[in-house]
Parts: structure tokens; sequence; C-alpha cells
């Protein structure tokens, strides 16, 4: 079996991880185009946040007695709004905890 290595690209490596060469990150634009962590943890709390907006505006239409909106409908979203906010939470404890075990290690 023959194993050949390939040398390392140290620049392809940075560029890949979001830096420039002098390990800066690099700018908004350039990390906007792949989107990337922070795009996606934007779009999930908006998809939450929009979740509990509409439960809170099927609620009120409830309460106001709007015969379009039935209560199981609204009971759906309210536990939908419910269950997104607690998957948030425990992403945010997630991250906490991964923040506080980075900088517990010893270099």
């Amino acid at each position: 079996m023959n194993v050949t290595l390939k040398p390392f690209d140290f620049s392809q490596a940075v560029a890949r991880a979001g830096l420039n060469l002098q390990g800066q990150p690099l700018g908004k634009a350039a990390a906007a185009e792949g989107g990337g962590f922070q795009a996606a943890l934007t779009q999930a709390l908006g998809a939450v946040s929009n979740t509990q907006a509409q439960a809170g505006r099927l609620q009120r239409e409830v309460q106001l007695d709007n015969p379009n909106v039935s209560i199981e409908e609204t009971m759906v979203a309210m536990q939908k709004a419910q269950i997104g906010f607690q998957a948030t939470i425990q992403v945010r404890n997630k991250l906490v905890q991964a923040y506080s075990d980075i900088m517990n290690m010893q270099v």
C-alpha cells in the first residue's frame, strides 16, 4: 500500500477557518458569503421569535372570540412556540458550557 501525502497549504487552511494570513478574521463581506454559524443561529432565533409572535396573535384572537381562529390551532401554535423556545435555551446552555470548557483549558 503506497501512501502519499499532499503538502499542507497554510493559506487554504486559514481561508477555510475564516481568517487572513495574519490570523485576523476576514471582513464581514467575506464571512457573509458562506453564511456560517452566525447566519444559521440568527435565522433559527428569528424563526423561534416568529413562532412565538404567531402564537401570541392566535391567543389574542381566541380571547377576542374570533370565529375564524380555533382553540386547537392556537394550542398547537403555543406548543410549537414553547418547544422552539426550550430548544433555543438548550442550545444556549450548550454554547455557554462549551465556552466555559474552552476558557478553562490549560495552555
